[in-house]
């Protein structure tokens, strides 16, 4: 008879050893694949008020100088300044005389600030005389009565290429020179914007 030893063959024992090792280990369990990452995204502020405009003049009420008046951005919202006639009629004279009267500076010195702020305007200056001598001593005292006031606004500051002058003489009285108050107010210098 013959003897079974005990010994086991070599690929019997791996398959027991495979078989203990597969039936002892747990199943795994696949995990599932992470989730995509989340974007956290800023909340996006809300826009910022917009700016009062009481007068709805398109000029904020914080940068305009007339907020309740509308107006023009180029004027700090304020409305356009109307520009002043520049017709100064009362520029008077002694009779055959081109020296201007003392009461007459003050107005004089109105008229050239305002010239003044207007540096590119045209000015025109029109000397007048009164009804008594002759014609042509009338048409030069009247130019000389212009070229006076000229002198003046230019020492007070106008330029003088801003500034044309002429006479007329008696030819456009203001009344019918028929007593002196009248006569006294046709020796005049009127001064207009051209």
């Amino acid at each position: 008879m013959r003897k079974v030893s005990k010994v086991m063959p070599l690929s019997f024992l791996a398959i027991l050893l495979a078989g203990v090792l597969f039936t002892s280990c747990k199943a795994k369990k696949v995990a599932p694949p992470p989730p995509p990452p989340v974007e956290v995204v800023a909340p996006t502020p809300p826009p910022p008020p917009a700016p009062v405009d009481t007068d709805m003049d398109s000029v904020p009420d914080s940068l305009d100088q007339c907020p309740t008046v509308a107006g023009l951005a180029s004027n700090n919202g304020c409305p356009p300044k109307p520009e002043p006639s520049f017709n100064f009629e009362n520029t008077l004279f002694e009779f055959n005389s081109s020296v201007i009267k003392t009461s007459s500076y003050a107005l004089l010195d109105e008229m050239s600030a305002l010239i003044r702020q207007y540096p590119d305007k045209m000015f025109q200056i029109n000397g007048h005389a009164s009804s008594e001598g002759t014609e042509a001593r009338n048409m030069t005292l009247s130019i000389d009565r212009a070229n006076a006031v000229k002198a003046y606004l230019v020492n007070s500051g106008v330029k003088a290429a801003n500034l044309a002058t002429q006479g007329f003489g008696a030819t456009q009285p203001l009344n019918a020179n028929t007593s002196e108050d009248e006569r006294m107010l046709n020796r005049r210098v009127e001064i207009k914007k051209q």
